[in-house]
């Protein structure tokens, strides 16, 4: 049985943070800052993001794949990101091309509003779990090891960085 290393305050602070870090990066930049060429750690599935706006929408994207996992499983099913097919390289690759590609086309003042309000929810989303429930087996929607232990599962990156999605893009943690 997967046993989750954090609780859900821990979590909870952990996702806060990278979120800030993002937000930090973006604060009072115009549309053609953020759109601007910027030097991203891309990490293991490839090449995708050319500008702080498109990792904004990047992060986004599975913030909010996150978030429904979590919903999901707080109503008794598993989300179709866990199904193995989504669980490849390459299913992985064009969920990123495609949020990044997607998040072009929306202006960057919303991609941010959007990241603020789905940062606020999955924030929120964990921050209802007590220790107990968040270590619960009938928790996670048949996922081993609980709600806890699915959440650390869907928010760690393919080379093992927890809660630190974008602090990873942004060359901040090793694994």
């Amino acid at each position: 049985m997967r046993t989750p290393t954090t609780t859900p305050a821990q979590a909870a602070e952990l996702i806060r943070r990278d979120q800030n870090l993002l937000l930090s990066r973006t604060e009072g930049l115009t549309e053609t800052e953020l759109r601007a060429p910027y030097d991203v750690a891309a990490g293991p599935l490839g090449d995708f993001c050319d500008s702080l706006h498109d990792l904004v929408a990047h992060v986004l994207m599975w913030d909010e794949i996150t978030l429904a996992v979590l919903r999901d499983a707080r109503a008794g099913r598993l989300h179709w990101s866990l199904d193995p097919r989504w669980e490849t390289a390459d299913s992985g690759r064009a969920l990123n091309l495609g949020g990044v590609e997607a998040g072009r086309r929306i202006p960057s003042e919303l991609v941010l509003h959007r990241f603020r309000s789905v940062g606020a929810a999955l924030v929120d989303e964990i921050a209802q779990y007590d220790d107990g429930t968040w270590t619960d087996p009938s928790t996670g929607a048949g996922f081993d090891g609980g709600i806890g232990a699915l959440a650390e599962y869907v928010s760690t990156t393919p080379d093992g960085i927890l809660f630190a999605h974008a602090a990873r893009h942004l060359a901040m943690v090793r694994a």
